[in-house]
């Protein structure tokens, strides 16, 4: 039996309520206790954490895994686990008709833990990339588009598929004509098998709220994810007064879940400030991490939890954030999230340390960071994996491929009110 203790670290576990500087106990590839030494635990390894955080593994509730078999796909164990991510949840990589590949040659093969968010859409995004400006989608022909086969999968994959997912946005729904239905049909398999609604929404014709049609994230429910909440395009969840959107506040008072999702366009400095200065806070930070972003802007976890940090969240609710709360939204809270006894010793080491540099967002705005999140550590049930450093910020020259991209990322007036 592997015996280890990990000393003099904060432990920040949120799910516990527990925060306070002590010593972690792995047995087994399990958390044996927290604290008090067990006895004969003098001759287990030490990992001395002095002057690091303790927390959970990190687990990031957007990112694109499916490698070489979508535009979009990384390898997660070079870009997430040996950046301090434990667990991942593919959101919509694949659909019904593609999923057995994500199970046999991602998630079968990787140290991470995988999880998925189902595309409503059969192929998912196989031949689809970030939604810009005539770029074509998933959801032009709602032949792809199908109930049945969705609901099937899922139930043949309860150990794996968390949820639904659907992006919602003109550009990738045959020019608006088919965002209702394709909504409509997402609803309607994530209510059937009684799962999460993962969904992307922005450059899109479906409203907030009371438009008297469904409405986004109006007709979400409890536990539903509306993700990219901090985007600043079209649609969102700033009201033209830059106030927080009436339907987005009530449905954060009903249980709809606001998560981050960075990754190239859809993080702004100005509209994260401002809703965090308003009390809005993001349930889950994610980086929806993918080709287009892992050099920047959103680079890696820690690097979005820097982000969030610097915008006011507490260190807690940071570490909540990326521990605790998505553990919980998809269904493994018993499995992960937490530093309870008995749990499957997920480990993350990091240290917070002081800096001053400049880090961008996905409209390369700069902000001078105080404060920035590295991991030292982290383990798999138990198992130590390396940890990789991180890139440098800000890259200029993502900065300015993102800046690019915005002017794609622009649907006119007449475009969305056509298609209302």
């Amino acid at each position: 039996m592997h015996e280890f203790v990990i000393k003099n670290g904060r432990v920040i576990d949120p799910a516990r309520h527990f925060n306070q500087v002590a010593d972690a106990y792995v047995a087994d590839g399990r958390i044996f206790t927290i604290g008090k030494p067990p006895e004969g635990s003098g001759r287990w390894q030490v990992v001395d954490a002095t002057g690091c955080i303790v927390t959970p593994g990190l687990i990031d509730l957007h990112v694109h895994a499916y490698e070489h078999a979508t535009p979009l796909g990384v390898n997660v164990d070079r870009m997430c686990l040996a950046r301090g991510v434990t667990t991942v949840v593919d959101a919509g990589s694949a659909g019904s008709s593609t999923f057995p590949g994500l199970r046999k040659f991602i998630s079968e093969r990787s140290k991470t833990r995988v999880f998925s968010f189902l595309h409503i859409a059969q192929h998912g995004l196989a031949s689809a990339g970030c939604v810009m400006k005539d770029s074509g989608g998933e959801c032009d022909s709602l032949n792809a588009v199908q109930v049945d086969d969705c609901v099937r999968v899922i139930n043949e994959n309860r150990d794996m598929i968390v949820g639904v997912k659907v992006r919602l946005g003109i550009p990738i729904t045959n020019n608006g004509l088919n965002e209702v239905e394709v909504y409509r049909r997402a609803l309607q398999a994530a209510s059937t098998c009684k799962v999460p609604l993962m969904v992307h929404h922005s450059l899109s014709t479906i409203q907030h709220g009371n438009s008297g049609q469904l409405s986004c994230p109006g007709d979400l429910g409890p536990g539903d994810i509306y993700t990219h909440c901090f985007h600043g395009h079209s649609g969102s969840i700033l009201d033209p007064t830059g106030a927080i959107d009436e339907s987005c506040m009530a449905a954060k008072k009903r249980g709809v879940l606001f998560d981050v999702g960075h990754g190239q366009g859809s993080f702004m400095w100005s509209v994260a400030e401002r809703c965090v200065a308003q009390g809005f806070l993001p349930d889950t930070i994610s980086t929806d991490l993918h080709t287009g972003d892992h050099q920047g802007p959103a680079y890696d976890l820690p690097c979005v939890m820097t982000k969030l940090l610097h915008v006011g969240m507490s260190l807690e609710d940071v570490v909540a954030a990326v521990t605790a709360t998505p553990a919980k939204a998809i269904g493994k809270q018993n499995e992960m999230g937490s530093l309870g006894v008995g749990m499957p010793a997920d480990i993350t080491i990091l240290k917070l340390e002081d800096v001053c540099e400049h880090l961008e967002d996905c409209a390369g705005e700069l902000r001078t960071i105080q404060k920035a999140f590295s991991p030292v550590a982290v383990y798999v049930g138990g198992e130590e994996h390396p940890v990789s450093a991180g890139r440098s910020w800000p890259n200029s020259a993502s900065a300015q491929i993102c800046q690019a991209r915005m002017a794609k990322m622009t649907v006119d007036s007449k475009s969305l009110n056509d298609n209302k």
